[in-house]
């Protein structure tokens, strides 16, 4: 799984930024998959803060291509 989000991270390099997005929004819903089947025990508040982060992060990266942004000069 991890292998997953480390391809998509390379390729948005020169690729789409929306695979990013796709990377951050995926990587949240695997935190949500990870507190819902208990997968995590010792730090049970952790998946869902980090599934937060990933979708606020997801969202800011939506608004910036919304608006034009250039990530890549």
């Amino acid at each position: 799984v991890a292998a997953v989000f480390v391809v998509l991270a390379s390729v948005s390099f020169t690729g789409t930024a929306w695979l990013l997005v796709i990377g951050y929004a995926g990587h949240g819903l695997k935190d949500f998959w990870q507190e819902r089947h208990r997968f995590v025990v010792n730090t049970r508040w952790w998946p869902p803060f980090c599934a937060c982060i990933d979708w606020v992060v997801a969202l800011v990266l939506i608004a910036e291509i919304a608006a034009g942004v250039n990530f890549h000069s």
